[in-house]
């Protein structure tokens, strides 16, 4: 499904596309426009597939048949680049509302001042977001106490199984903690000389969504402490990451032969993906997943369950990773109220929502939806339906550089697996140092 390839690929990439720290500053007077009567607004989203761009336009006919004076101009394909030109400039055709698939650009887009601040329009509103949204998806659109941005669809990250391999292998259950995972990985892998016949998983960090943050969220790690410096040294489960995943690389066969492995295999968005032809029997992905490998039509039957957590974290069985796409209100806009009035529909009205997510195939971004019965899918997504829902679920918190911090962090992940990096204490204090140097030249 293109419109979530994209998105993947904006959330890895996102420091390669940060907002500029020149501040726009806040119209005074943008809320003052009056709702009742007939207006125009301009709505920028990045959706560019045909089918994509139908459901955008669905959930666009429903606002303007909810809300018959306010008419909205709809401009697709739109990056953060351009969005974030647009925001800067302002004028008529400037967009009122936005929509990114770029949560790693929150803080730049609160810090800035580019979007309002919409806690006021949620407390006007009476709607409380802490109850609304689900915690994970809560807390990546707020930066420093700004929330100026809300979920709209959601990702979430879990683990895919070829069954037939598991059964050939004699494994009856998903593995649920970390000994259980690294355990099935290795009956899993069936060797070839120095290659494999078939993978049990690829833990490099290189392997398609086995990135550092996708790994860690089940870590339930805290990125930075109450004075904003980086945690990555002094929070064990940093260390008990990147251990565990070393650990696993070097038992699977070790990191060069497991990437000359995954240099032969298949790219992750065609239908030659590894794990849709069965060289890889586990994998970690989002939702979308799913559907493209229902696509592939694999020899074999897909399950689907929640990415084991750590031994001492058993009880937390079913969280996993969560991101997604945001929406925001220009700070150029002079029609603040009107373009609010789209922000809470699509984001916060059960059936917008779920009418959205069934078009989209996305994850919906509200507790309301996750529980609607009139949401359309495989029972074997309802893995991540729950996954979204999880309390305990974690995502990556913004910053004033975007996410900069999480390449930081990767890059060192790439030298620890590789043996590059051989101290793991002082390569985790050196890259914590870095991302504090950077984000105090980014203030």
């Amino acid at each position: 499904m293109p419109e979530v390839i994209r998105k993947t690929a904006f959330v890895l990439t996102a420091s390669l596309a940060l907002l500029t720290t020149a501040c726009t500053g806040q119209s005074s007077s943008g809320a003052n426009d009056d709702t009742s009567k007939e207006t125009t607004i301009n709505f920028w989203h990045a959706w560019s597939a045909p089918t994509e761009t139908k459901a955008v336009n669905a959930l666009i006919a429903g606002f303007e048949k909810a809300h018959p004076n306010i008419h909205v101009n709809v401009v697709a394909n739109m990056t953060d680049d351009k969005i974030n030109q647009a925001l800067r400039t302002g004028g008529d055709k400037a967009p009122d509302v936005i929509s990114s698939f770029t949560t790693n650009n929150v803080g730049k887009f609160c810090s800035s001042g580019a979007l309002v601040d919409l806690n006021p329009f949620f407390e006007k509103a009476g709607i409380d977001p802490g109850t609304t949204f689900p915690k994970a998806m809560n807390e990546y659109t707020q930066y420093a106490g700004n929330r100026c941005t809300v979920p709209l669809l959601g990702d979430a990250y879990g683990l895919y199984y070829d069954k037939t391999a598991f059964a050939k292998a004699g494994i009856k259950n998903p593995p649920r903690t970390w000994s259980e995972f690294e355990a099935d990985a290795k009956k899993l892998t069936i060797t070839d000389g120095d290659s494999y016949k078939q993978l049990g998983f690829m833990p490099n960090y290189h392997g398609w969504e086995s990135t550092t943050e996708h790994y860690f969220a089940q870590f339930s790690p805290t990125y930075f402490d109450k004075g904003g410096k980086s945690n990555l040294a002094k929070d064990p489960a940093f260390t008990a990451g990147f251990t565990l995943q070393k650990q696993l690389v070097d038992e699977l066969g070790g990191f060069q032969k497991l990437e000359k492995y995954r240099s032969q295999l298949g790219d992750e968005w065609g239908p030659k993906h590894p794990f849709h032809t069965g060289q890889v029997a586990m994998q970690l992905d989002g939702e979308w997943r799913l559907g493209m490998a229902l696509d592939a039509r694999p020899a074999f039957d897909i399950g689907v369950a929640p990415l084991p957590v750590p031994d001492d974290q058993a009880a937390q069985y079913g969280k996993g990773y969560i991101t997604g796409t945001i929406a925001g209100v220009a700070a150029t806009s002079k029609k603040q109220n009107a373009a609010w009035e789209l922000v809470k529909y699509m984001t916060t009205d059960t059936d917008a929502v779920v009418g959205f997510a069934n078009d989209i195939h996305n994850v919906p971004s509200t507790l309301a939806a996750l529980k609607s019965p009139k949401l359309k899918y495989d029972p074997r997504f309802k893995t991540f339906l729950d996954i979204a829902a999880d309390p305990n679920s974690t995502t990556t918190p913004a910053s004033i550089n975007g996410g900069q911090y999480l390449v930081t962090i990767q890059q060192f992940g790439y030298d620890y697996e590789s043996g590059k990096a051989k101290d793991l204490k002082a390569g985790l204090a050196s890259t914590a140092k870095q991302i504090d140097t950077d984000i105090a030249q980014a203030k």
